[in-house]
């Protein structure tokens, strides 16, 4: 039993580490990570200074504008990932291998956090830089249960389409860039999703976790001005809840799929 938990560590690490590793090697993915969507952020909160809003609404777009780098690193490296790695060659070689399929993904997801946190983080400098955003923040460690139940739901939803793609053709590249604005859109990344109506904001918040987690943690991080859905113990726990049933789902997925695969023969890319 302590060598399988040792050897299941060992994949984690070893597949974080190609992740951490390697984005480091192409700087032009550093630059759309983090220059692209600060282009964004910079555009919504001169509109809100042009329109003379609350100086809390300039920190509400800063914070979404972090949380995109997440969603559009989730979408291209996590949901997409078995699907390049079909593309290169290399899917077959995994699933023949020895390895827990878990860990696999987990190391995708720890990699992947590590990475775009640091993405992230030059958002908030610039902006800091820039636009002299401010924080009045509350309960530091809920901001910490909070951002951390939000990834984990986050990279759950990640895993899981990572296993959905894994059969896919060339035209998942069209599904993701349909996902991508009405996520935006539901999300509430640059305004306060509750302006969207109780029913919508709700439905949105169901399935999109990170409608969850920007709505909780702009509660706990703007505490001068009530935009809130809910309650962000309850948004929080509620985070914990999705990212749960999406790890299992991803799981479950994944393993159906891999049978598919090997008994229908597409576990190497195919013309389509």
């Amino acid at each position: 039993m302590k060598s399988q938990i040792v050897y299941f560590i060992r994949v984690v690490i070893a597949r974080a580490y190609v992740r951490i590793i390697g984005a480091q090697r192409e700087l032009s993915w550093i630059i759309g990570d983090t220059l692209l969507p600060f282009l964004s952020v910079a555009a919504y909160i001169y509109v809100y200074k042009a329109m003379n809003a609350p100086p809390e609404y300039t920190g509400f777009v800063v914070l979404g504008g972090i949380l995109v780098t997440f969603w559009i690193h989730m979408i291209w490296s996590m949901g997409m990932q078995f699907f390049w790695e079909k593309e290169m060659g290399n899917l077959a070689l995994f699933l023949m291998s020895p390895l827990p399929r878990p860990a696999l993904l987990l190391g995708m997801a720890l990699g992947g956090m590590v990475m775009t946190g640091s993405r992230a983080l030059i958002i908030y400098i610039a902006s800091r830089l820039m636009f002299d955003v401010t924080f009045s923040i509350s309960d530091p460690w809920l901001i910490v249960w909070i951002s951390f139940a939000t990834l984990v739901a986050l990279y759950g939803v990640g895993m899981m389409m990572s296993s959905l793609f894994f059969l896919a053709g060339r035209g998942v590249f069209h599904s993701m860039q349909l996902m991508m604005e009405p996520v935006f859109f539901l999300g509430g990344f640059y305004f306060p999703v509750k302006q969207l109506g109780m029913i919508t904001a709700t439905a949105a918040a169901a399935i999109i976790p990170i409608t969850l987690g920007l709505d909780a943690l702009r509660q706990t991080m703007f505490t001068t001005i009530d935009t809130g859905l809910f309650d962000p113990h309850t948004e929080m726990w509620w985070l914990f809840g999705m990212g749960a049933v999406f790890l299992y789902a991803a799981i479950i997925i994944i393993d159906k799929l891999e049978a598919i695969g090997r008994r229908d023969g597409k576990l190497i890319l195919k013309n389509d």
